[in-house]
């Protein structure tokens, strides 16, 4: 392993027996941009505790948090670390588990490592862009490809009710057409899962760069592909939809969507 690779991990590690030791106590919640969208302040803790760990390791990286507790780079230039400090605050709160720690660093625009952590199955998936992907220092196998017809997504209901981002009568017939749809409210998590052949892919309308770029890394690593809604590539400083999956999925799915 890499001196990067290992700190990222140590790191994760940390964080990670932080939450736990603290989850089960009182803390604040606050809602941010909905009933759905909230932080708690343990959130925010181990967010502190990730920029402090990264910053003072390498202090000319850059960090682009969920949280906000650094001020977000404007370019890709540089190193870039993307980190959710805990992705599916809402299964944190209500159950307890379903929730990871997502890291993802780039290195002048080109994702390099990806790190997603089930903090409580205690499964830590990475890759390194060229040199595999594990999880639990498994080397995962390449994702199988299958068509939407053989498919288990994960992908959130709102999708597929009026919204005001994609047209429902796109996705519903896709969900109609797929072996089955799940949505475990963790967009690092599922990514995680679609790199383990656990499901085949997954599809939302909404994801910032923290969310999605762990994953992303494993996925792509593993021969899959992960971009946007429309088939384009990910720029990595803005809210995007996500479609990933191998590259039979991606390509069946870009068919429903551009009928």
């Amino acid at each position: 392993m890499q001196g990067i690779e290992l700190h990222a991990i140590d790191l994760i590690k940390r964080a990670g027996k932080y939450i736990r030791q603290k989850m089960d106590q009182a803390y604040h919640i606050e809602e941010k941009t909905n009933k759905s969208d909230l932080v708690t302040e343990i959130d925010q803790h181990v967010e502190d505790l990730l920029i402090r760990g990264i910053l003072d390791r390498y202090p000319d990286h850059h960090v682009y948090g969920e949280e906000g507790r650094i001020v977000r780079p404007d370019t890709l230039e540089g190193t870039v670390w993307f980190v959710d400090p805990i992705d599916g605050t809402m299964n944190f709160i209500r159950q307890k588990r379903l929730f990871a720690i997502s890291i993802a660093i780039m290195v002048e625009g080109e994702l390099r490592y990806g790190f997603v952590y089930d903090v409580m199955a205690d499964e830590l998936f990475h890759a390194i862009k060229g040199q595999g992907a594990y999880e639990n220092g498994i080397r995962l196998a390449p994702i199988q490809e299958r068509p939407v017809k053989e498919a288990i997504i994960c992908m959130n209901a709102t999708w597929v009710t009026a919204n005001r981002r994609i047209d429902s009568n796109l996705l519903a017939p896709l969900v109609r057409d797929a072996v089955g749809v799940r949505a475990v409210g963790a967009a690092s998590l599922e990514l995680a899962w679609v790199a383990a052949g656990r499901v085949d892919g997954y599809i939302t309308m909404r994801n910032m760069p923290w969310d999605y770029t762990g994953g992303q890394v494993l996925i792509e690593e593993l021969g899959g592909r992960v971009g946007t809604i429309e088939g384009m590539d990910m720029t990595y400083l803005e809210q995007t939809s996500v479609l990933a999956g191998s590259r039979q999925f991606v390509e069946d799915v870009l068919t429903y969507v551009k009928k």
